[in-house]
C-alpha cells in the first residue's frame, strides 16, 4: 500500500474487515494510526484478522444480513466516527433470504449498509465510503421487484446492488448538502482484485473460471483497497466515485471514474432511498 495520510486521532468502521478488501483497508488505515473497528459476522476470525494488523483495532459484531444486529451495533456506538466504510458484501451468490427476508445480495450489500449508515450518521464526523464495482453497469434497480424474484440470476442480482451502492451515495450526498452537514459520501471500486468473494458464485463452473481469473489476472487484495483507502483519505468533492484508471478500470492509479447513466439517475436515488426506508424502517436523521 503506498502511504497513507496520518490518521492518528480518528476512529474507522470497516464492515467485512476479516479478510479480503476490508482488511487490507483497516491495515491501511491502523498503519496510519487511525483507531479500526473491524465489524464482522464472525468475531473469532475478526480477532485473528486483527492480531495481524498493526496499531489500534478492536473487533464488533455486526451482521449485515440481519436489520437487528445493524441496529444492535448502532445502538452500541458512542462515541465520534471519523469514517464509516462500508465494504462487507456477497457475490453473485444463489438465490436466497436475509434473516428479514430481503434477496440475499441486496440485503447485504445495500440495505444492511444503508440501515447501519443513517444510524450512525449523527456521529460520523468525515466521510461515508461505499464499495461498489465497476458491474454496476446494467438494468436500472428493478423497483417493483426489488428482490428479483420473477427472474433471479446471480449476476443480475450483484449488478443490481453494486448499482444501488452508487444510488445511495449520490442520494446520500444530496441530503448531507441539504442539511448543512460537513460529511462527504464517496463510493469506490476495487478494480479486478482476487478475494474470496469471487469463491460463492452459484454455478461451480463460475467459481472455477473465476478462481483462474485471481490466479492470471487479478491484482492483490491490497492492491483493490486502495481506491477505498484513497476514498477515506484524499481531498475529494462530495459523491466522488474512485477506482483504477487502466484497462477497462481493473487495475492502475487511483482517480475518479465515470458511473454509468443509470448510476446518475437523480430520481431513482430519491426512489430508491424511500423503498429503503420502507424496507428496513431506518430514515435519514438529519
Amino acid at each position: 500500500m503506498s502511504r497513507t495520510p496520518d490518521q492518528t486521532g480518528r476512529t474507522f468502521v470497516v464492515t467485512g474487515a476479516n479478510s479480503g478488501l476490508g482488511l487490507e483497508t483497516a491495515r491501511a488505515l491502523a498503519g496510519a494510526g487511525g483507531h479500526v473497528v473491524l465489524a464482522v459476522r464472525d468475531t473469532a476470525r475478526g480477532a485473528q484478522a486483527a492480531a495481524t494488523l498493526p496499531g489500534s483495532t478492536e473487533v464488533r459484531e455486526l451482521d449485515l444480513a440481519d436489520l437487528s444486529s445493524v441496529r444492535a451495533f448502532a445502538a452500541s456506538w458512542d462515541a465520534p466516527l471519523h469514517s464509516l466504510v462500508n465494504n462487507a458484501g456477497i457475490m453473485m451468490v444463489a438465490q436466497g433470504r436475509t434473516v428479514d427476508g430481503f434477496e440475499r445480495q441486496i440485503g447485504t450489500n445495500h440495505l444492511g449498509h444503508f440501515a447501519l449508515t443513517n444510524l450512525l450518521l449523527p456521529h460520523v464526523t468525515g466521510r461515508v465510503v461505499t464499495v461498489s464495482s465497476g458491474l454496476h453497469n446494467g438494468p436500472q434497480v428493478d423497483f417493483d421487484d426489488l428482490d428479483l424474484d420473477r427472474s433471479y440470476r446471480p449476476a443480475r442480482a450483484y449488478q443490481q446492488s453494486k448499482l444501488a451502492n452508487l444510488l445511495f451515495t449520490a442520494e446520500l450526498q444530496r441530503r448531507l448538502g441539504d442539511a448543512g452537514s460537513a460529511v462527504l459520501a464517496h463510493a469506490a471500486h476495487p478494480g479486478y482484485s482476487a478475494t474470496n468473494l469471487q469463491s460463492h458464485h452459484a454455478n461451480p463452473l463460475m467459481n472455477r473460471l473465476m478462481w483462474v481469473g485471481n490466479k492470471v489476472v487479478a491484482t492483490s487484495a491490497e492492491y483493490g483497497a486502495r481506491p477505498t483507502v484513497f476514498a477515506v483519505t484524499e481531498d475529494l468533492p462530495g459523491n466522488s466515485y474512485v477506482g483504477p484508471t487502466r484497462l477497462g478500470g481493473t487495475r492502475g492509479p487511483v482517480a475518479p471514474n465515470k458511473r454509468s447513466p443509470q448510476a446518475q439517475d437523480e430520481l431513482a436515488a430519491h426512489r430508491l432511498w424511500d423503498l429503503s426506508e420502507q424496507c428496513t424502517g431506518v430514515t435519514f436523521p438529519l
